[in-house]
């Protein structure tokens, strides 16, 4: 996304419902976030939460669960008919990597936020995390929506090979910008102030760069 203009390309990442979306139909706020015509929306999870940390962490009734999975491939069938792409990936990564990974934010300070309760339990409850993503293929995992697997254990490779197959996926066509010229700038009449009437954030990079060529 980060060279995408974001009125047009936006992540949704939703938090846990409040006690007020718990009793509205399951995929109500979900279809707040929908995009209009020319938009994308990356969903985080999306309603699939219902299908995994949901139902192995019981926050969500075996009813709630059951019906997720027969109503959510007609759900999606309903979009698509609208005229709505909608396309699934699901990044696979080994237990090693992850197990790298999970080492990796513990002992990193800049990454330590990434690593939540959540992560512990899902170490925990390895298999029934396996079982849920499997009997989710096996309901959801549709001829008109299938799931697209991506090998994620390199990030790169993923992102690359993801992008790819995403614009393989969704029509588009080479935007034409029409040449600009910036006009001169005119100074006439305005004088800046003295640069010693400032107050400027200390330079610590000239510090660094000259203790990097010290060592």
């Amino acid at each position: 996304t980060v060279p995408l203009n974001p009125r047009v390309c936006r992540v949704t990442a939703l938090p846990a419902p409040s006690d007020r979306e718990r009793t509205q139909w399951y995929f109500q706020r979900y279809v707040a976030h929908l995009p209009s015509a020319g938009e994308m929306v990356l969903f985080d999870r999306s309603w699939y939460n219902r299908a995994g940390v949901e139902r192995v962490m019981g926050f969500c009734s075996d009813d709630e669960y059951r019906e997720f999975l027969r109503a959510c491939p007609e759900f999606e069938r309903m979009l698509i008919r609208s005229g709505i792409t909608l396309i699934k990936y699901w990044f696979s990564v080994s237990d090693e990597e992850q197990e790298k990974r999970f080492k990796e934010r513990i002992n990193t300070p800049i990454k330590r936020w990434k690593f939540s309760p959540m992560d512990l339990q899902s170490r925990s409850r390895w298999v029934e995390y396996s079982r849920a993503k499997d009997d989710m293929f096996t309901y959801t995992d549709t001829e008109d929506c299938p799931w697209f697997v991506v090998d994620a254990d390199d990030k790169r490779r993923a992102r690359l090979n993801c992008i790819s197959h995403l614009l393989g996926k969704v029509p588009y066509e080479a935007i034409h910008y029409e040449p600009i010229t910036l006009p001169p700038i005119k100074t006439e009449g305005y004088e800046r102030p003295p640069l010693t009437s400032q107050h400027f954030v200390p330079d610590v990079t000239a510090a660094l760069e000259s203790d990097k060529h010290g060592q």
